[in-house]
């Protein structure tokens, strides 16, 4: 698998905390660095809305075999990312965002 094509993708999980304070999300944030890492080499990082300090979005960059992209549903079955995604909704009361996108900035 490691000599097929790659596909560059970004993953934004956008959600409303009850509060403003980081130091939860980032602590939650940080478990779940090795699992990004282990699966894509992912860069993760996340972000506060100046406008809006409740609001904050999570964006993991990483690479995966174009194989693999194409049949994501595989990738959601995963337990390990299933059970991450389940601790985020249980912090967060609202709707927990999931886009994927990929970088068209270089043609």
């Amino acid at each position: 698998m490691n000599d097929q094509p790659k596909v560059k993708r970004v993953l934004q999980l956008r959600m409303r905390s009850p509060t403003p304070d980081a130091s939860q999300l980032l602590a939650f944030l940080r478990t779940a660095i090795p699992f990004y890492q282990g699966i894509s080499g992912g860069r993760v990082r996340l972000f506060r809305n100046v406008d809006d300090p409740a609001q904050f979005t999570q964006v993991v960059e990483y690479e995966t075999p174009e194989s693999f992209e194409l049949n994501r549903h595989q990738i959601a079955s995963d337990p390990r990312l299933r059970a991450y995604l389940d601790g985020w909704r249980t912090m967060f009361p609202g709707a927990l965002e999931v886009d994927v996108f990929e970088d068209v900035t270089e043609g």
